[in-house]
């Protein structure tokens, strides 16, 4: 991993630094699309698992810019927030603003939250639509969250134990999940069945939290860490400042 410290996690990421944020972007849907293809060409579908939060939406509105075959694409969220149906706020409003234009339009989008299900059938429904993914677009708050996994969280362990793809999470007292306490999030046991997991960051504080997961190993601390012990494929991490 160029530019950090020898890690004492098993699983290395392989860490791309770019100069600015087109050359950051350019990576990220080249390696995005070679994910999706690679599957498309093996199996004649593809799915895709996106990240909420502000730092991916440039590489999203590029993807979506792709003269791919989006209709035998499904794309997925890796977490949401308990929000209404189509709620501003949430993840999928922001996956349909950002990604599902242009030629991504055609892909199909697998909403966590419909007007007609509670939480508890909102995760069940998630884990029903569960299904090994082509490439996750992951991303890591200041905290060294991923997913709505929080450091400390009320029940962390347990959900990094799970053996189900989701779980319902509470990040209450969590500061980095704002007003935002009841979530749904992918488990470890769900990415470990992504065969490519890249983790989008940008700034020299989360290069900093990079560094601060490669020197210790307890998940409970900066729970991002269970990314690195997965099995396959290394993490691939995009960080341009």
């Amino acid at each position: 991993m160029s530019g950090l410290g020898k890690s004492e996690l098993t699983s290395p990421p392989v860490f791309h630094a770019h100069g600015d944020v087109g050359q950051w972007v350019a990576a990220a849907v080249a390696d995005t699309i070679a994910a999706l293809r690679n599957d498309l060409d093996k199996t004649g579908r593809a799915r895709l698992l996106v990240s909420g939060g502000t730092t991916p939406g440039p590489v999203y509105r590029a993807l979506a810019k792709q003269p791919f075959d989006w209709a035998k694409v499904e794309i997925a969220l890796v977490d949401e927030r308990w929000l209404p149906a189509g709620d501003p706020g949430s993840n999928a409003h922001l996956i349909r603003e950002t990604l599902l234009t242009d030629h991504a339009a055609a892909a199909r989008f697998q909403p966590m939250i419909t007007s007609n299900r509670n939480l508890d059938e909102a995760v069940r429904a998630a884990n029903d639509a569960a299904a090994p993914a082509s490439v996750a677009l992951l991303g890591m708050g200041p905290d060294g969250h991923t997913a709505s996994l929080f450091p400390r969280m009320r029940g962390l362990a347990d959900a990094l134990a799970s053996a189900a793809d989701y779980v319902e999470v509470d990040a209450s007292g969590c500061s980095g999940a704002g007003p935002w306490s009841r979530r749904i999030s992918l488990t470890p046991a769900g990415l470990a069945k992504t065969a490519v997991r890249i983790l989008l960051i940008r700034g020299e504080q989360k290069r900093v939290v990079v560094q601060r997961v490669l020197e210790g190993a307890d998940p409970g601390e900066l729970p991002i860490r269970m990314l690195f012990s997965l099995p396959g494929a290394p993490l691939q991490v995009h960080w341009c400042p």
